[in-house]
């Protein structure tokens, strides 16, 4: 029995039927290179066969009624493969727009808490004869980091089948007990969390102190709630529309030593453009930049006194993108120097200040209060935290198998929340920059013109390192 981190929590809180907190990988792969010829049963069974070695693949959620803390994660005694990983065919004539309408409403359906939180759907039928595999993982079991490593083991360097890793053949989450779960929970509740409340409260009053400070000589992040309200930023529907775009990593890396910066801050760049062109072609570009929300992993980090251990590490700084600049270049140096600041901003606070305060989400209130919001269409009330969620994970830059088919590309796509309706997550693996694009259906039907405004904005920069 593994008892779930507040962060992990707090995403099983805000869901709703309307807030889907899963994250997908939506992976296409070569059926030709598998050994002895490609078939669903024969992927499924060797998915199998490594999930013994795999044991986040094989947990589930358990709580209780005497349980006032947060829910645990328990061995699936009843594991049954058929159950997660599923068959179906893309509709004639099996392009992009296709495939993107059948994942989108995949991504549109809630996971099943009573088994393990994932589910691998295999997708059939392409015009170009490949095939995909669109894993949907829970964010209460997967972030970024652990999302790639998990990637990582249904991946090999070989079409070859690897041998299991023993230790993790014996790895288990454990049986489940009431018992303990009640009285550990009663514990961290009355006697730990006041504790970490009062170890908390004096790091955190100096965030805003110093916050403040820092925005008096410009050199502080954008403060939540003072991003202009775009489309985006909306309530949000069950409805999922999701878009693909994947940009060659040697042209990203050519624009990236021309000018100087980092690779995220071409990936910043081009994201802002993007967004400005669909923004500006609907007539709706604010005058004031838009702010992103960028996620930063604490994977390796030293951990907080105040909280250990749980599945998402990851915390988050706000990021002008500097769409309010037309030309490419000044885009690129505006947004080179705005994520500089917010990172500088960033370093000075606790990494761990997130996780920490996460500990004291509250279960059932958290989650009556999140319908409530929704219900009411509550974020048309007040500014929005920000426009957009912009992710970026590096992977392998190398030729990598899925379960003995070589992989050609892999999209990310992280969930939608009322009011922040865009997320867009950039992976890079083997030469390839992927980006994938998700948002409700309501708020941007035509989500392929952004897609399609990425490989645009790429190439008016290359134009100017000509």
């Amino acid at each position: 029995m593994q008892r779930l981190s507040g962060l992990d929590a707090s995403f099983l809180y805000l869901e709703t039927r309307s807030q889907m907190m899963h994250i997908i990988g939506l992976i296409e792969i070569d059926p030709s290179t598998v050994p002895g010829g490609y078939s669903f049963v024969k992927l499924r069974d060797e998915l199998q066969r490594r999930i013994a070695a795999m044991p986040n693949f094989r947990r589930k959620l358990d709580n209780s009624m005497l349980n006032i803390d947060h829910p645990v994660w328990i061995e699936d005694d009843d594991f049954d493969i058929e159950r997660h990983v599923h068959r179906v065919a893309v509709p004639a004539p099996g392009g992009e727009a296709e495939l993107a309408e059948l994942c989108g409403h995949l991504a549109g359906q809630t996971l099943d808490r009573g088994k393990p939180l994932w589910e691998l759907w295999i997708i059939e039928g392409l015009a170009d004869g490949k095939v995909a595999a669109m894993l949907r993982t829970h964010h209460a079991s997967v972030d970024g980091v652990t999302g790639a490593e998990m990637l990582a083991q249904m991946c090999t360097l070989s079409p070859e089948a690897p041998e299991l890793d023993p230790d993790k053949v014996q790895e288990t989450a454990g049986p489940t007990s009431r018992t303990t779960m009640a009285l550990t929970g009663a514990m961290n509740y009355f006697v730990q969390r006041p504790i970490a409340m009062a170890r908390l409260i004096p790091g955190t009053v100096e965030v805003p102190i110093n916050w403040f400070r820092r925005s008096r000589t410009k050199s502080a992040m954008p403060a939540p709630f003072q991003a202009p309200r775009t489309r985006f930023n909306a309530p949000i529907t069950p409805h999922r529309a999701l878009a693909m775009a994947q940009l060659s990593l040697d042209d990203v890396k050519r624009v990236k030593n021309q000018f100087d910066v980092k690779i995220n801050d071409v990936v910043l760049a081009i994201t802002a453009g993007a967004l400005r062109d669909y923004l500006e072609g609907h007539d709706e570009l604010p005058d004031e930049p838009l702010v992103a929300m960028v996620p930063v992993s604490v994977h390796g980090a030293d951990e907080s006194s105040l909280v250990t251990g749980g599945t998402n590490k990851v915390t988050g700084m706000f990021a002008k993108l500097a769409s309010d600049l037309d030309d490419p270049v000044d885009r690129l140096k505006r947004a080179a120097e705005l994520a500089r600041t917010s990172k500088d901003h960033h370093a000075d606070i606790d990494a761990n200040m997130l996780r920490a305060w996460a500990q004291f989400a509250p279960g059932t209130t958290l989650a009556t209060v999140m319908k409530f919001y929704g219900d009411r269409r509550l974020a048309m009330s007040h500014p929005p935290v920000f426009n957009v969620l912009v992710s970026n994970v590096a992977g392998p830059d190398f030729p990598l198998y899925f379960l003995g088919a070589r992989v050609t590309a892999v999209y990310p796509l992280g969930p939608v929340f009322h009011g922040l309706g865009l997320n867009i997550t950039v992976f890079s693996a083997d030469g390839h920059l992927n980006i994938g694009i998700l948002t409700c259906t309501d708020l941007a039907p035509d989500v392929w013109d952004i897609a399609h405004a990425f490989d645009h904005e790429l190439k008016r920069l290359l134009e100017a390192c000509d």
